[in-house]
């Protein structure tokens, strides 16, 4: 796939060259500095992903994608304002990456690409786990959240759906709860039943339940049941 960078800071289109040579498929065919260069560019190469800044001088990222003719590229912003993504995801954004641009991130940015263009995952590449402090893009309906993982309490299973838990927000997910799992650190989460995954650090308290399970409370008032099988695993990995 072509690749075009648009960032007006040339370290930064550098530094991001050197992420991008990790994946083979990924040729990156040119770069621009502003707005005017990007038309250009994106007139001659026809790529099919563009990395693309959002405050550059002139014309804004937000602004350049807005007045581009469909069908448009697919479009990743690396950006170091977290401000603008729900604006850039109403945008059709596939993704959107704070500066530094974490590998993983990024990594994960060009599967979810893979997988729109059906091109199958690399044998050597997995999507990235999420980390804590990483924020995600939910949207429901016309709300829109950019959420921290580690605020994410809950998740439950919907059929083939996901309901996520954080703040005062229960919105549903297009994903199932397994495919959401991968995804999900163990370190943090724990599959607590067939329905449930629990984030650890948001337990409250824990008490003895029915057939040698455990009732786990968590912070926000929610109760998951530990089946015994499950309640031995969370007591082997907390140490209990």
């Amino acid at each position: 796939m072509k690749a075009l960078l648009i960032d007006d800071e040339r370290l930064a289109r550098n530094e991001l060259r050197r992420l991008l040579a990790a994946f083979p498929d990924v040729e990156i065919a040119g770069e621009a500095a502003n707005g005017k260069q990007a038309r250009e560019q994106l007139a001659t190469l026809a790529p099919d992903l563009i990395f693309l800044d959002v405050q550059m001088p002139g014309e804004t990222g937000m602004q350049l994608l807005e007045s581009l003719e469909p069908p448009a590229p697919h479009v990743i912003f690396t950006t170091a304002y977290d401000e603008f993504a729900v604006k850039a995801f109403e945008l059709n954004a596939l993704d959107y990456l704070l500066k530094p641009v974490d590998p993983a991130r990024l990594a994960a940015a060009i599967e979810k690409l893979r997988a729109k263009l059906g091109a199958p995952p690399t044998a050597t590449e997995r999507p990235a786990k999420l980390a804590a402090e990483d924020k995600v893009f939910v949207r429901e309906g016309d709300r829109c959240w950019f959420v921290e993982v580690k605020s994410i309490r809950l998740l439950e299973s919907e059929g083939n759906y996901t309901r996520v838990h954080f703040d005062t927000a229960q919105p549903q997910l297009f994903r199932s709860l397994n495919a959401m799992e991968e995804r999900l650190d163990p370190k943090y989460f724990f599959r607590a039943n067939r329905r449930q995954i629990i984030n650890l650090a948001w337990i409250d308290k824990i008490e003895p339940w029915f057939s040698g399970g455990l009732l786990v409370h968590l912070k926000g008032g929610a109760k998951v049941e530990l089946s015994r099988r499950q309640a031995q695993e969370f007591r082997e990995k907390m140490s209990l």
